[in-house]
């Protein structure tokens, strides 16, 4: 029997999958389903130190209301990760920031244009 002749009503019979958008945490003895979401998004052209050129741009998000807003209601303190953009040859720069349930619903009607 090959994997081709699984009928799409028998469902799936593997471990239940791993999803990334969400996990679950205990904070003050109450369980939370906590958001991993890219609050953020920016490029840099091509240039020897990138970091460099992004530092205006990051605390200028941080200074603006939503960057206030996710740094005083995220439960990690947001990161920023730089990726190669080939097609352009620049870096992009995401921050990515943990939000709990109720207040990942308040930043996605908010501020979410995705």
């Amino acid at each position: 029997m090959s994997i081709n002749t699984i009928k799409p009503n028998q469902g799936y019979l593997g471990p239940m999958p791993i999803d990334p958008t969400h996990e679950v945490m205990v904070i003050d003895g109450r369980a939370y389903r906590i958001h991993r979401v890219t609050v953020y998004r920016f490029t840099v052209s091509d240039s020897e130190d990138p970091e460099l050129y992004a530092a205006e741009p990051l605390l200028n998000w941080e200074r603006s209301e939503q960057g206030q807003w996710v740094m005083s209601h995220a439960v990690e303190t947001p990161m920023w990760h730089r990726q190669v953009d080939y097609h352009t040859y620049g870096h992009t720069f995401v921050i990515t920031a943990k939000l709990r349930d109720k207040d990942y619903t308040f930043w996605t009607l908010k501020w979410n244009s995705q």
